[in-house]
């Protein structure tokens, strides 16, 4: 197997084991848009650490991790009515879901008017300013 392949399978691993804690924390809900009764993936918020940590993880829905893709790649296809669900959760209590909301909210904003009415009354942490300015 070469190291890049077992590298990733091993991170995969470790990931998997945060998986029943990140599930209990979520509410096997999603942690973006509160989705119920849906699949959820873990996704690592960036900068990720050199080893996976519940902190930096939260438990999305297929639709969320999809459209978080988009936002480098292709941006057309971003449904922004559903990141609409960020004006409340980007007041969660987990820094890992602020720093997203803040990151997805700001690609949006020059092209929704919704988008800078949520970021005019949000207030994050200096901490969580910091982590969300560098991905």
């Amino acid at each position: 197997m070469a190291k890049g392949l077992q590298k990733h399978q091993e991170r995969v691993d470790a990931l998997n084991r945060l998986g029943k804690d990140l599930a209990r924390r979520a509410s096997s809900k999603c942690e973006l848009c509160e989705a119920a009764g849906v699949p959820l993936k873990t996704h690592e918020v960036a900068p990720v650490p050199a080893e996976p940590d519940i902190d930096h993880c939260l438990m999305v829905c297929e639709t969320c991790q999809e459209q978080l893709g988009y936002l480098d790649g292709k941006p057309k296809r971003i449904q922004a009515d559903h990141w609409r669900c960020l004006g409340k959760t980007i007041w969660s209590s987990l820094p890992a879901a602020q720093v997203v909301s803040l990151r997805v909210l700001r690609q949006l904003e020059n092209d929704y008017p919704w988008v800078g009415e949520i970021l005019e009354h949000a207030y994050l942490d200096a901490e969580v300013e910091e982590w969300a300015n560098n991905p």
